[in-house]
């Protein structure tokens, strides 16, 4: 008997809420928050002492309303985490202003600045449309919503399987891995190597040997020799130093030393972080072919058709930029991928050596050349005004700077039939009347006769 009372009050205690008839006082509020509410304690048939009370603490049942749901969750940043963002980038922008210009301490200054606006604008803008943003050592990573295309962890070097994980592609570099070695990262982005340090190696592959490298890789540190123990060596053909079968995947790359120098376009092996620096500085113009190779020229008879193009269009530069029908059909932005060709002759890209070799480049610039040239000797009457008339036979056509068969007086810019200037063995006559009229200005008035 005294088990069957214990089992029944512990059914009691432990009764279901919803099977609960409601009492009197009950129906008056109505099936509420209350109605849900077990029996009070006091209705309960009071236990002898003694005995072992079988009661729960939580005598309703668990519907998962004890579960904290308005917690804080981790990693939710409140207004508070924003506010002291903002503060950040106030002193951060009182530093740079105190800082002397042009030094590192400010460029550091303002790489952080950077990295707090893109932090605030993430918290700012938490939006699921958008991919996520992530900032870790100049890296700007964004979540990748690609589930088809099978690519490469450059950390772990494991696959990444877009379907099943989530995985980040940094926009400056285009270094791609997993969500869960993000933190794991140690490399810093290529790209702000390239936007403080825009020069290539110009000697072919500089070796200086694997004891000046300690037997480490030049990039992670890891243990290496050319044996294959503990990890095979792998040379970079733009540095010339060693890395480990992670850092250098054997990836192919034109090198921009050989090819200035040797006018070679075979892509040789590169480590990871080579080919990616190569690959951001190929349609940069940092090559200065006349310092570096002069020579170059005598034998590559495309980059000799590409220099004189160049140098014809730089003289249509100023017709252009006075000519109202040019400014508005917009003529020089058809070198706008090319930019430095209308800044100066001299700079090249790698890029524009490899369309030279294939021929692409000088087809395309011919192209141009005959279009601004139709634009100014037959189309616009403005441009047609500007001509020259050689002064030396006063015969033929109007003359134009960029004309093959014409040259230009380096003193005034004056233009003369070839054939002209180079059989008068006399000087250039505008030169000469600017002589005169110099030495006339400048004379000493003779002795006065009436004295």
């Amino acid at each position: 008997m005294e088990y069957d009372e214990k089992l029944a009050r512990f059914r009691q205690v432990h009764l279901n809420p919803f099977n609960k008839q409601l009492g009197p006082w009950q129906h008056e509020q109505g099936p509420g928050k209350e109605a849900l509410q077990v029996a009070s304690e006091e209705a309960l048939p009071e236990l002898p002492p003694g005995e072992p009370e079988f009661r729960c603490p939580e005598r309703t049942m668990d519907l998962g309303l004890s579960e904290d749901h308005f917690a804080r969750p981790v990693g939710l940043f409140l207004a508070s985490d924003i506010q002291q963002l903002r503060q950040a980038i106030q002193e951060c922008k009182q530093v740079i202003l105190e800082l002397p210009e042009h030094s590192e301490k400010q460029k550091d200054a303002v790489v952080r600045l950077i990295h707090l606006r893109l932090k605030l604008q993430e918290l700012k803008d938490p939006s699921e449309d958008e991919p996520n943003i992530r900032v870790l050592l100049e890296h700007r990573f964004c979540k990748e919503k690609s589930k088809s295309v099978k690519r490469t962890c450059d950390k772990c070097h494991a696959v990444i399987w877009g379907l099943i994980q989530t995985w980040y592609t940094c926009t400056g570099c285009y270094y791609r891995c997993h969500s869960k070695c993000l933190n794991l990262i140690s490399k810093p982005c290529v790209r702000s190597k390239v936007s403080h340090q825009a020069e290539y190696e110009l000697n072919i592959c500089p070796e200086a040997g694997l004891d000046s490298q300690d037997y480490r890789c030049a990039e992670c540190r890891a243990p290496i020799s050319l044996r294959g123990v503990p990890s095979e060596a792998r040379q970079c053909d733009y540095t010339g130093q060693y890395y480990c079968s992670h850092c250098h995947w054997n990836d192919l790359a034109v090198i921009p030393a050989r090819v200035v120098h040797n006018w070679d376009f075979e892509p040789r092996k590169v480590s990871r972080g080579s080919m990616r620096y190569l690959a951001l500085m190929v349609s940069r113009p940092v090559l200065r072919l006349r310092e570096i190779n002069p020579l170059l020229f005598n034998y590559v008879e495309e980059l000799v058709e590409i220099r004189k193009l160049r140098q014809d269009i730089l003289l249509m530069k100023p017709y252009f930029i006075t000519c109202r029908e040019a400014m508005a059909a917009r003529l020089l932005l058809q070198l706008q991928h090319r930019q430095h060709f209308v800044e100066s002759d001299e700079m090249y890209s790698v890029q524009d050596l490899l369309d030279a070799r294939t021929g692409r480049l000088g087809c395309s610039l011919a192209d141009t050349h005959t279009l601004f040239a139709k634009h100014i000797k037959l189309d616009c009457e403005r441009c047609q005004a500007k001509g020259f008339v050689c002064e030396l036979c006063r015969e033929g056509d109007v003359l134009f700077p960029f004309d093959s068969h014409t040259s230009v007086c380096t003193d005034c810019s004056a233009v003369f039939h070839r054939d002209c200037y180079y059989d008068n063995s006399t000087t250039c006559p505008r030169c000469a009347r600017l002589t005169l009229r110099k030495q006339s200005l400048f004379q000493e008035p003779g002795p006065d006769v009436d004295a």
